[in-house]
């Protein structure tokens, strides 16, 4: 009978020990908290950066478009003095 009451005191022993590894402590909890914490902040000003930077990508876009006309109509006014002057002809 000696044998039963210690495996009686050992499962429990062991039980509470098996429970006890899988358990977070409050600091390991509070740690990943702030972890987590710290990478939502981060994602979020990461988004306002790709935010901001598709906005000056657009301002840039239309700026660039606006080069382009106005390159467009400087060549058709220089085409249009070639062709006058092509139809003067030869100065003498």
């Amino acid at each position: 009978m000696r044998k039963l009451p210690g495996k009686a005191f050992l499962f429990p022993v062991m039980a509470v020990a098996l429970l006890t590894v899988g358990c977070a402590s409050v600091s390991d909890v509070e740690k990943a908290q702030a972890t987590a914490n710290s990478a939502l902040s981060t994602a979020q000003q990461a988004g306002q950066a790709a935010q901001q930077a598709q906005q000056a990508a657009a301002t840039a876009q239309q700026t660039a478009d606006q080069a382009r006309s106005e390159v467009s109509a400087l060549s058709q006014k220089v085409d249009a003095l070639a062709a006058m002057h092509a139809a003067r002809g030869p100065r003498d």
